[in-house]
């Protein structure tokens, strides 16, 4: 593996660790940052094409709905129509006529790019208002009083669940990458012909034994059930991510999203895992759980 994809991806992993730790408009402008990015790389994928989306008035309304699932994550699903109207009705009063294929990628942009990635910062704000209002040093130090303690199960449960799921991700992707490259014979699709059925099968099994573990720490209800379920989740969605971000790089005739991170070429080449996620993952947190919990 070159060094500059292992630099830039500690460098990724250690912003994204001190990201979730502090939680609040600290997550958030993290996000915001990457969701712009992705959009940039997503919309030139798309102008690739020969398409002339509302690139502009979609990242604008995408950067309005992290601050709003900030604030208030249940305006979220709200103002997420809202804003696909917004872009309709900007489309609609252009010089040139928008064609179907302009309405289409924008609004692709608008739930691709951003409506399911602020499923991020919703998941982060789980249980986090309280504690996230104290001073950061009286933060952190009540985070580290509970690991010392092994406390896990009081930490914020948004906490938790964003670093679990951060982990899991990593290692589908890590599991994936060692198994496929020096153990992978089956092609997984065309879509990508480097993966490997071996590499996606061992990536998805890591991505379950780490959740197992987790599972066991936090106290989740009906361990080990609970983790393989949350594990086989993370890793397929992850898996399911990679591949239609590479159906649209195939689609627009391009190997790589962009060129921004040496060694894994552009924000879109290195979030595509995570895209599909973190929805799952909040229902899961949100809906299941209390259901098991309550049984």
């Amino acid at each position: 593996m070159p060094w500059s994809r292992i630099f830039s991806g500690i460098v990724a992993i250690a912003l994204a660790l001190t990201a979730t730790l502090l939680g609040g408009w600290y997550f958030t402008i993290l996000f915001a940052v990457i969701v712009f990015l992705g959009q940039l790389e997503y919309f030139d994928l798309v102008r690739a094409k020969g398409m002339a989306p509302a690139a502009k008035t979609t990242m604008f309304v995408s950067q309005i709905l992290l601050v709003i699932c900030t604030l208030n994550g249940n305006l979220a699903d709200a103002v997420t129509p809202l804003a696909g109207t917004f872009i309709c009705f900007y489309l609609l009063f252009q010089p040139k006529m928008a064609t179907i294929a302009d309405i289409a990628a924008s609004i692709l942009g608008l739930f691709y790019t951003g409506y399911l990635p602020s499923y991020w910062v919703r998941l982060r704000s789980l249980d986090g208002t309280a504690i996230t209002n104290l001073p950061i040093s009286d933060y952190l130090s009540t985070l580290w009083t509970n690991i010392q303690n092994r406390d896990f199960g009081s930490l914020p449960q948004g906490l938790t669940a964003t670093a679990l799921t951060f982990v899991c991700i990593w290692a589908t992707d890590i599991g994936a990458y060692i198994i496929g490259k020096f153990f992978g014979k089956t092609p997984l699709s065309e879509i990508s012909p480097k993966k490997t059925v071996e590499g996606a099968v061992f990536g998805v099994a890591a991505s379950v034994f780490v959740a197992v573990v987790a599972a066991y720490y936090l106290h989740l209800p009906r361990f080990p059930f609970t983790g393989i379920a949350l594990g086989l989740l993370i890793g397929i969605a992850g898996l399911l991510g990679d591949l239609t971000e590479s159906m649209l790089k195939r689609d627009a005739g391009v190997k790589d999203s962009g060129q921004l991170i040496p060694g894994h070429g552009g924000i879109l080449d290195r979030t595509d895992s995570y895209i599909f996620t973190a929805p799952l993952v909040y229902y899961f947190v949100t809906l299941l759980l209390p259901l098991l919990t309550n049984q």
